[in-house]
């Protein structure tokens, strides 16, 4: 089992709107499990583009990625388009990353693996 595994293995606790933002070193530890995903700028979310062969796909992929949130109670901002879908993950209660986005992001990774219709 990968360190990724674990995470995705995990669920997400309610964040309070006074929990501390992890610090960057914890990010980088974290991203570390998750290569596909990378920082964003401001270092406040951590983000990931997936390709598709057609819109269909990608849509059918956000669907997914739905009711991981829903069952995670922890919501990415995703953008569509043909043959594409971009996950930005953060935790708006504190501005900033919790462990939280991490395992979503290991979760939507872990179903991202199991599909056969992604582009090359």
């Amino acid at each position: 089992m990968t360190a990724a595994d674990d995470l995705a293995g995990d669920s997400c606790v309610a964040c309070r709107a006074d929990a501390v933002p992890l610090r960057p070193e914890e990010v980088e530890a974290l991203l570390s499990n998750l290569p596909h995903w990378q920082p964003g700028e401001d270092g406040r979310l951590i983000y990931r583009r997936y390709g598709f062969r057609d819109f269909a796909s990608a849509f059918d992929f956000v669907s997914v990625i739905a009711g991981i949130a829903e069952q995670q109670n922890h919501h990415p901002d995703l953008r569509l388009g043909w043959g594409y879908v971009e996950v930005d993950l953060r935790t708006h209660a504190i501005n900033g990353l919790h462990r939280n986005d991490f395992i979503v992001a290991a979760r939507i990774e872990q179903a991202f693996a199991t599909r056969k219709e992604t582009a090359p």
